[in-house]
């Protein structure tokens, strides 16, 4: 969960998504496979990325949008390199993680949300800072992920969110040129300054970098 600072952030509820096939958005009258869409934003010059309704940035991930309280709009990687990835449990279920991420009073929410049977939610853009961490450097430099259960449950973490999450984070430290090693991705718990411990110590840190590594950027 996230927590507030300076941003405006408060201590997280939780965060989540489901996920979807590939979808397509209509834009000028024409049908954009959601995953085209996403290789298209990021290469271009900031002032001119495309801001789609709709649009995600990880091909096959949902679309449900978090309240605006809590994210701040912003034109990532141009005006905050991006360098880290942040891993978070919801301590709780997918629904409620979407729930509180869709609360303005809540002013926190991450980026994406992996449900246990791998199914990945987008809500914000890579392009905006979230409130995920509570430090407002971390956010304005990370990519937040969310996972649906429990920090002391080991059986919250499946072999389904396992590979679902390793597909996103190495699509994102491909894109972002980010190294796939502990000192990139890290727990929330390893955040300066956060009182947090996610993901905790049924987490498989080993085979999580090991299951990046092995997926496609």
């Amino acid at each position: 969960m996230g927590a507030r600072n300076g941003d405006k952030e408060r201590r997280p509820g939780r965060r989540a998504l489901l996920l979807g096939g590939a979808v397509a958005v209509v834009a000028g009258g024409a049908a954009l496979e959601r995953s085209g869409l996403a290789r298209l934003w990021w290469g271009l010059p900031g002032a001119q990325r495309p801001r789609v309704a709709g649009a995600v940035d990880f091909g096959g991930a949902r679309w449900l949008a978090a309240s605006p309280a809590n994210y701040r709009r912003a034109d990532r990687p141009d005006d905050y390199a991006i360098d880290r990835v942040v891993v978070h449990v919801t301590q709780g279920s997918y629904v409620s993680a979407v729930r509180a991420f869709q609360d303005p009073g809540h002013e926190a929410a991450a980026h994406y949300i992996v449900r246990a049977d791998g199914q990945v939610t987008q809500m914000i853009r890579e392009l905006d800072v979230a409130f995920h961490t509570g430090n407002r450097a971390y956010n304005e430099r990370s990519v937040g992920i969310e996972h649906e259960g429990f920090v002391e449950r080991a059986s919250s973490f499946t072999d389904a969110m396992y590979a679902a999450s390793a597909r996103l984070t190495a699509r994102i430290c491909g894109r972002y040129g980010i190294p796939v090693d502990r000192e990139h991705i890290i727990g929330h718990a390893e955040v300066p300054g956060t009182d947090h411990t996610d993901p905790g110590p049924h987490w498989d840190w080993d085979r999580y970098i090991r299951l990046v590594r092995r997926a496609p950027a």
